[in-house]
């Protein structure tokens, strides 16, 4: 838009002061509706017009303090205001929402719309849904909060300041892309993470399964494995949700393919394609057996603390360095061996590792997909004799149909395709 000259009022001048009117009114309808709020639709409609009309006359006299000046007298009245009532304790919250109504009215003459748009939806949202933050932040503990922290520390701080070049023996070692791993892997982790705190209970198996693969589907399966032994009747709800947690693996897999390596996808898709399909109707058959019983939280850890984030770390990069030498020296039979032991406790090392390679040029696209396949097979294996285990050969018998049809599906398409 341009501001430069102002030729009097014209269409555009007019839909963006509509616009200004319409983003007052969407804001304070929400706080019309909630009695302690001391502004309506009328203040928040004025104050959003004033913002706009406050940045054109800024504008027109080229001088940035007439919209400086605006905003000071902005918030001189809204104190003056409050100050005066000698009721309750006033709060902050309706205060800020003007100031914010303001500033998204001076944005829409300078030309950001959609962003002003957006951030006023954002706003109404936040007004609107307090009771539900309130319930969210309740639900979260001490310790939750803390990783929280510690995850942006580890995305915000520590990252930025990492060299971004190869290094170590064949260019392997990147420090700012394993670090970025770390941080990939956390980030999809604490979502599934603190979704299930807060809404796994309530919500039963279905949730508990998908989000427990998120954050981890090995400790998924062990916390559940040794629920459906200690309680019989919990038994058909906790294989439900430890064969979901291992077929979210496989769109987790895609997912990150997608992101990091999508030339492999489509031959990787395949692979999984296949391994989820019969996966989906074997637990599917075992879904509608089941009766809705409510599930206790799993005992996980949050996949955000600095240990955890460490212990991955170290742990690709180890396999990355360990892999790139194997393939050099064994070729592909040495990668799928690192596939294969690495397999049993995570898939995510060498599937990070392996699509960091193919992006080195170190690996041609089939062996990143015949090494994602040996891995996941491997971990399958090993789930499922953590269920063998601890939970006995009735408990085992009724979760390897599901799990050996991944299997199967995973490696039959990896033998046709």
């Amino acid at each position: 838009m341009s501001v430069s000259v102002f030729d009097g009022p014209n269409i555009e001048h007019l839909t963006t002061f509509a616009t200004s009117l319409a983003l007052g009114f969407l804001i304070g309808l929400e706080r019309e509706r909630n009695p302690a709020a001391r502004a309506g639709v009328r203040t928040f409609a004025l104050t959003s017009l004033f913002g706009t009309l406050a940045a054109l006359l800024s504008a027109q006299a080229g001088s940035p303090w007439i919209l400086a000046a605006a905003l000071l007298a902005v918030a001189t009245f809204i104190i003056t205001a409050y100050l005066g009532e000698k009721t309750a304790e006033p709060g902050t919250t309706t205060q800020i929402a003007l100031l914010v109504c303001f500033g998204l009215g001076a944005m829409l003459w300078y030309g950001e719309q959609t962003l002003a748009i957006m951030l006023a939806i954002v706003t109404t949202a936040l007004l609107y849904y307090k009771s539900e933050l309130e319930g969210i932040s309740k639900g979260l503990s001490r310790r939750d909060l803390v990783s929280m922290l510690q995850f942006a520390v580890v995305t915000f701080i520590v990252l930025p300041i990492l060299p971004n070049q190869n290094l170590g023996p064949f260019d392997a070692l990147n420090p700012y892309q394993i670090w970025l791993m770390v941080v990939l892997i956390s980030g999809v982790s604490l979502a599934g993470y603190v979704t299930l705190r807060l809404f796994g209970e309530r919500n039963g198996g279905l949730l508990l399964g998908l989000l427990g693969g998120l954050v981890s589907s090995t400790a998924t399966t062990l916390v559940y494995t040794k629920h459906a032994r200690a309680e019989p009747k919990m038994r058909r709800l906790s294989i439900s949700v430890i064969l979901l947690a291992n077929l979210v693996v496989l769109p987790r897999l895609a997912i990150l393919a997608a992101i990091l390596a999508p030339t492999v996808l489509p031959r990787l898709l395949q692979v999984l394609g296949a391994g989820l399909l019969l996966g989906l109707l074997l637990t599917f058959f075992h879904w509608r057996r089941q009766t809705q019983e409510k599930l206790p939280m799993p005992g996980m850890s949050n996949p955000t603390e600095l240990r955890t984030a460490l212990s991955f770390g170290l742990l690709y990069a180890g396999v990355l360095l360990a892999s790139a030498w194997l393939s050099n020296a064994a070729g592909a039979i040495g990668l799928y061996a690192v596939a294969l032991a690495s397999g049993l406790v995570d898939v995510d090392p060498i599937a990070l590792s392996s699509m960091r390679l193919l992006h080195l040029g170190q690996l041609a696209q089939e062996q990143v997909v015949i090494a994602i396949t040996v891995a996941l097979l491997a971990n399958l294996a090993f789930k499922w004799s953590l269920v063998l285990t601890i939970g006995g050969r009735s408990l085992a018998w009724a979760c390897l149909p599901a799990m050996a049809a991944v299997a199967v599906g995973c490696g039959g398409a990896l033998f046709i395709f």
